[in-house]
């Protein structure tokens, strides 16, 4: 049976901005795996570097699969990378919707790593407006009220239980705080992929 507390941690610490994301010793990880070598998984990175990928004993592996707006709805609980627009609304570049046991993960408003200025906001969907740019979410959250204007074209995505035998060449990864290791390698505690061709917008 899914383990949702399970999953729920994954996403939790998928979602925030963990402190130990940005220590020294931690690396996060987008890209894709090349080959597997035994317990290795070779992945080319998105700038284009080789890193080599183990995963810790007992890692958490989460799929990564296609939702859409219509999944959307006053109620939800969605975690949304936007970036910020002059007239201060944020505007999405992917949304993450969490399923109900996963309600409050990450909760807030903070800075996101995907792209220079990028912003993430994790909250409670309180009105859905549609208009000619999309739908605008109005989110609110501990830190306030954020307005957020999701294009048709932005991917949206939900969570859903792994299977290690899914991480095979070609796959799309991404790993929030791989430990780098004496040997040059790096090991994942929890490692997040794309199923059915979804590239993990994260």
């Amino acid at each position: 049976m899914y383990r949702k507390s399970l999953v729920g941690a994954a996403v939790a610490a998928l979602m925030t901005v963990a402190s130990t994301a940005g220590a020294q010793d931690t690396v996060r990880v987008r890209g894709t795996i090349e080959r597997v070598d035994g317990p290795v998984y070779v992945v080319k990175a998105r700038d284009g570097s080789e890193l080599k990928v183990t995963l810790a004993d007992n890692a958490l592996v989460v799929a990564i699969v296609k939702a859409s707006l219509a999944d959307i709805k006053v109620g939800s609980f969605v975690g949304v990378t936007g970036m910020p627009q002059v007239d201060g609304t944020q505007k999405a570049v992917e949304v993450h919707i969490f399923p109900e046991a996963m309600r409050g993960t990450g909760e807030g408003h903070r800075p996101w790593d995907l792209q220079p200025k990028s912003t993430m906001t994790n909250a409670n969907v309180e009105q859905v407006v549609t208009g000619v740019d999309g739908q605008t979410l109005l989110m609110k959250h501990k830190d306030g009220e954020t307005k957020i204007v999701v294009p048709p074209d932005v991917p949206i995505v939900t969570y859903a239980k792994g299977d290690k035998g899914d991480l095979k060449p070609g796959t799309k990864i991404f790993i929030v705080a791989a430990k780098k290791q004496a040997d040059g390698t790096l090991e994942a505690p929890r490692i997040n992929y794309g199923k059915d061709g979804v590239t993990p917008p994260m």
